[in-house]
């Protein structure tokens, strides 16, 4: 398919699959709030001690959503941390926001040097889909740089190996799809097995890996209402289409019409089943403190 022909979304890396444009503002901001009542309404499973002045860094922020409720929170228990958002586009930053947040173009594989040892605490969610083998390794290796000694890393990721989303014949040809793409871009699948090793290789320590199962549509219907709906899951799908089609739909979906049928057909499988969901991983880290 030729890009005069593709959808009109705002990619800013041809590595990550998904736009970076105001409609998907509003699906992250949804995502933010399932990923959050997943893990019991807390923003941070780190053992966090902060004081006024601490400097934090979110990295891959998108809408700035969780930077703006930690900033928040904190203002209630009487701290104000100063916090840096970063994300390889400006585009999904909010308009207005507090003085103590601020919001810069970076890509957290090659971070500022004089950033060395400046933040008590680094968060990062969802980069999965835009990293290979060695973006995974160059990020994490600046992550640990920027941290003081002894200050801690959170990462949030998704499971992207085992697919728990293949319960007809749709959504079994989407996540066959799905695995084509991601082995051509490199994306690392088997995250959680992947990313504690790496972390204790590149220097952390006190690495602590804690997992929620989130419901997929029908599901939602026997845990109290939590988890996506197959709509909502399925918009996050939407989003790989441009990837997708200009990958010539292997072998699946080859046309914006056949990709969309194929995600509306797997909504509905989704809702009509009760054995859908997903894994989330949260991966808290330290920098040893004699660094």
């Amino acid at each position: 398919m030729t890009e005069e022909h593709l959808p009109q979304r705002y990619y800013p890396s041809t590595q990550y699959l998904l736009p970076a444009d105001q409609e998907e503002v509003a699906r992250l901001n949804e995502q933010h709030r399932i990923i959050i009542k997943a893990f019991e309404d807390k923003l941070s499973l780190a053992p966090l001690s902060l004081n006024t002045g601490d400097k934090i860094l979110e990295s891959a922020a998108g809408s700035g959503v969780w930077a703006l409720e930690f900033a928040a929170e904190n203002i209630v228990k009487g701290v104000e941390v100063d916090i840096e958002c970063i994300d390889i586009s400006a585009k999904q930053y909010p308009v207005t926001y507090p003085s103590h947040i601020h919001f810069s173009v970076h890509s957290v594989a090659h971070l500022p040097p004089e950033w060395t040892n400046t933040f008590s605490y680094a968060h990062q969610r969802l980069v999965v889909l835009a990293m290979n083998d060695t973006l995974w390794r160059s990020a994490m290796k600046e992550l640990f740089r920027v941290l003081k000694p002894g200050g801690w890393l959170e990462l949030i990721e998704f499971e992207t190996k085992r697919f728990h989303c293949g319960v007809g014949p749709s959504s079994n040809r989407l996540c066959s799809l799905v695995d084509k793409l991601f082995t051509e871009k490199g994306i690392i699948q088997d995250v959680s097995d992947y990313l504690c090793p790496l972390l204790k290789e590149v220097g952390f320590t006190d690495i602590q890996c804690q997992t929620r199962d989130v419901s997929v549509g029908g599901r939602r219907t026997i845990e109290g209402g939590n988890g996506y709906t197959g709509e909502q899951w399925g918009e996050g799908w939407m989003g790989i289409k441009v990837p997708v089609l200009m990958g010539g739909g292997y072998g699946v979906a080859n046309t914006t019409e056949r990709f969309d049928a194929l995600v509306q057909a797997s909504v509905r499988e989704w809702n009509d089943s009760k054995e859908v969901y997903t894994i989330f991983y949260v991966i808290t880290a330290r920098k040893p403190v004699s660094s």
